[in-house]
């Protein structure tokens, strides 16, 4: 299973006392890949640098970068499809260019996406993804 997870959902997983830490887990454990570009990264670096621990990033960055579940693609063509904040275009856009399963926010700006007839991507919550993550394990 291949899944792109938006910046909030990753800050939320990555904390050792999280109720969402087997998201992060079953990544680690090999689970499902992740996908991402250069712009995510960017992003995960911003938020977690802002909002994480002091140190975090270097270390998700690290498994990040040694992981061989993580699909890493450079973005050709953009999509535009969300319009309310364009700056989350980069998340539906890797996720249409790694074929992802899941696109995984609790950020309502993706709801526009659920309608689309194509490109067809599954946006979940990450409560409905936690509940997937548990079912592996």
């Amino acid at each position: 299973m291949r899944v792109v997870l938006d910046s909030n959902v990753l800050l939320v997983a990555i904390g050792k006392r999280s109720r969402y830490r087997p998201i992060w887990n079953a990544f680690v454990e090999g689970k499902f890949e992740i996908g991402l570009c250069q712009e995510i990264l960017h992003e995960y670096e911003e938020v977690i640098g802002e909002h994480g621990a002091p140190g975090a990033f270097e270390i998700i960055d690290n498994i990040l970068s040694e992981s061989p579940d993580v699909v890493f693609k450079h973005i050709y063509y953009k999509w535009k499809v969300i319009t309310a904040d364009p700056d989350d275009n980069k998340f539906f856009d890797i996720a249409v260019s790694c074929n992802a399963d899941y696109l995984v926010t609790n950020d309502a700006h993706f709801n526009v996406v659920k309608n689309l007839e194509f490109p067809k991507v599954n946006v979940c919550n990450i409560e409905t993804f936690l509940e997937i993550v548990m079912k592996m394990t």
